[in-house]
């Protein structure tokens, strides 16, 4: 039980509401900030404007999965108030207060280490990561029958990484029947390609691998699917960009060139904000029960 915890809750999509429905469960005391256009009401949460908070009495802080933009502006699906987390703010928490997010960015880690705060950033979680792998893969399937005229089924697909997500998109769309390459750098992750019964390819030859393909999967944050990498395609090959923004594709080449690249690094809070949810609460309600334990003031 997390009895005695107060919690702030401060902006999100609908994956948040299963957040704070388990958080309530466990007796948590929350306040929602950026929720006013909420209808749902939780026993135990009480809706409130940020600058009617005392921080000083705030345990914990819980971002959405995006965390902040990069001038600290929190996204509220649920208000069209803007919400700010700032220096100030997080200054007047007690020094144990702890912020959860999914992912972080420069504002965010310059903001915890000005205020001397512990962020901790959930989709660096292996379990974390796997399990919201399932909803992202699912989502990915939805975009390629939806942007695409073949089945999957006996198309050629390249897969760019074999990181959590990497390995799960690869290995289902394999499962469906496709011809599935997939880019790697490390030798143990073209070792693990091939044990895996696809065809590997080491990244820099991207070029030479997208001439023969009908979608590209990119799940690795960087810039890899360059212009040239691009003018290699057939010109009906899907770009699905699964990596967070600004994702690794030049997409106003793409545009130029009449190829469709999505970025959707976003999918499960899309296509199952339930499911997505529900694996966000549990670790949470895991986290914040050990914050519990080690006792308020306690930074460990």
């Amino acid at each position: 039980m997390l009895t005695g915890l107060n919690v702030a809750v401060i902006g999100g999509d609908a994956r948040q509401l299963e957040v704070i429905r388990k958080l309530t469960e466990l007796d948590a005391k929350l306040l929602l900030i950026g929720f006013d256009q909420l209808d749902h009401g939780f026993t135990g949460a009480t809706k409130v404007k940020i600058d009617e908070v005392q921080f000083n009495e705030i345990d914990a802080i819980i971002l959405p999965i995006p965390g902040t933009n990069h001038e600290g502006v929190v996204d509220t699906v649920f208000s069209n108030e803007e919400v700010i987390l700032s220096e100030e703010l997080l200054e007047q928490t007690p020094s144990h207060c702890t912020i959860y997010s999914g992912i972080s960015n420069s504002y965010l880690d310059n903001l915890v280490s000005t205020t001397n705060r512990k962020l901790i950033q959930l989709f660096e979680r292996d379990d974390v990561a796997i399990y919201n792998s399932i909803p992202t893969v699912e989502g990915t399937i939805m975009m390629v029958i939806q942007h695409t005229d073949i089945t999957i089924h006996g198309s050629t697909i390249a897969v760019l990484g074999l990181g959590r997500v990497g390995m799960s998109v690869a290995r289902t769309f394999a499962s469906l029947g496709a011809k599935v390459k997939v880019g790697a750098r490390d030798t143990a992750d073209l070792a693990r390609i091939t044990e895996m019964g696809l065809t590997p390819f080491h990244i820099d030859g991207i070029q030479r691998e997208v001439k023969d393909i009908d979608v590209c999967i990119n799940t690795i944050p960087s810039l890899l699917v360059t212009a040239k990498v691009i003018s290699n395609m057939p010109a009906h090959t899907l770009i699905v960009d699964l990596a967070s923004k600004p994702g690794g594709t030049d997409f106003r080449y793409a545009e130029k060139r009449g190829i469709k690249a999505l970025l959707a690094p976003g999918l499960p809070g899309i296509v199952a904000p339930k499911s997505a949810g529900q694996i966000v609460a549990n670790v949470l309600s895991q986290l914040l029960g050990e914050l519990k334990i080690d006792g308020k003031g306690s930074s460990s």
